[in-house]
């Protein structure tokens, strides 16, 4: 008998528009969070999907977050824009701001975006998809709280500061990653506490510096990032390009502005924007021919392209016009509506 039930994509939409809309979040700041967890469930990106519905309740809860924060969006420099989100989760601001970045890197080459002052929940993989979908090279970085020890360390410093980047393929699915620098992203440590099973090794140390497997004692302890010390120096990097670069919080800075409230971190981002058709001098078809050489030669060779089995996900998922999610796992976000 199986654990999982099939919803409709509509279903999907509509049962995560209720639950952030009885739960303090405007029809706007509903529609952006809906839009990115709908993408993720739509490609099997469980960890990002529905079940970050629950984070965005305990931030609601918490009391710090406002789900009615209408974004200022400013451009303080020809390839530069702002957008503070005013203490709003982070996508309102960045749907808001989107179309001036493209406009941006467009005319310029290269463009910045920094979204201040926001509540970050979602995968990046979205939004850096939306630059590769307008013909652009999409970086996005963000920190989060200080669940992450350094190489070499004993306690969270660092936070799971994920990396995606973005390139655009011609008439194809872009080459697209997202990934923490931590080994594990904090919500699949989540989502294996809640399936009663233990987590590889080499994953996360207990609250005394001890290796761990138990999903508890690793939520109380510290993750590890991937590579040693070159993911540890990658990370850093990310804390600093969305940190300080921006006049935004380092995830030792979020997680004390928490103080102790569960749910979304509080920080900021960054988005990177170029243009092949100014950086290669107008012969993006040459150069997409040379990309396409690359990625043949990896995928010849038996290896996969990062995104792949996502992107298989999504289609299976759109021509069945459903997809499946564990049952459990549905009723307990119906315990949300109240």
């Amino acid at each position: 008998m199986s654990n999982n039930i099939t919803l409709s994509l509509d279903d999907v939409k509509t049962l995560s528009l209720s639950v952030l809309t009885q739960n303090g979040y405007s029809e706007t700041h509903a529609a952006a969070i809906t839009d990115v967890i709908y993408a993720c469930q739509l490609d099997d990106c469980h960890s990002h999907g529905l079940f970050r519905l629950f984070m965005c309740v305990d931030t609601m809860q918490g009391g710090q977050v406002d789900g009615h924060a209408l974004p200022t969006i400013t451009e303080p420099g020809p390839s530069v824009v702002k957008a503070d989100a005013n203490k709003g989760i982070s996508l309102l601001a960045l749907n808001e701001a989107m179309p001036r970045l493209v406009e941006k890197a467009k005319t310029q080459g290269m463009a910045a975006l920094a979204i201040n002052n926001c509540f970050h929940f979602s995968a990046l993989w979205p939004e850096v998809e939306m630059l590769s979908q307008q013909g652009l090279v999409g970086i996005a970085m963000v920190p989060s709280h200080a669940w992450v020890a350094p190489a070499g360390g004993t306690r969270g410093t660092l936070g799971t500061n994920p990396l995606a980047f973005s390139w655009p393929r011609l008439e194809k699915d872009p080459f697209t990653f997202d990934f923490a620098t931590s080994q594990f992203a904090r919500g699949e440590i989540e989502l294996y506490r809640r399936a009663g099973k233990p987590l590889p090794e080499g994953v996360a140390i207990d609250k005394n510096g001890k290796p761990t497997t138990d999903p508890e004692a690793a939520m109380e302890g510290a993750m590890l990032t991937f590579g040693g010390y070159k993911g540890s120096a990658l990370s850093i990097m990310i804390e600093l390009m969305a940190g300080p670069l921006i006049d935004d919080l380092t995830s030792l800075e979020s997680i004390a502005a928490a103080d102790g409230n569960t749910g979304a971190p509080y920080h900021g981002e960054i988005i990177l924007a170029m243009n092949p058709e100014m950086l290669s001098g107008g012969k993006v078809a040459q150069n997409d021919e040379r990309a396409e050489r690359l990625f043949a030669d990896i995928i010849d060779q038996g290896a996969r392209l990062p995104s792949q089995r996502r992107y298989q996900a999504r289609a299976r998922n759109l021509e069945r016009n459903a997809l499946e999610i564990p049952a459990q796992l549905y009723q307990d976000i119906l315990k949300l509506k109240g």
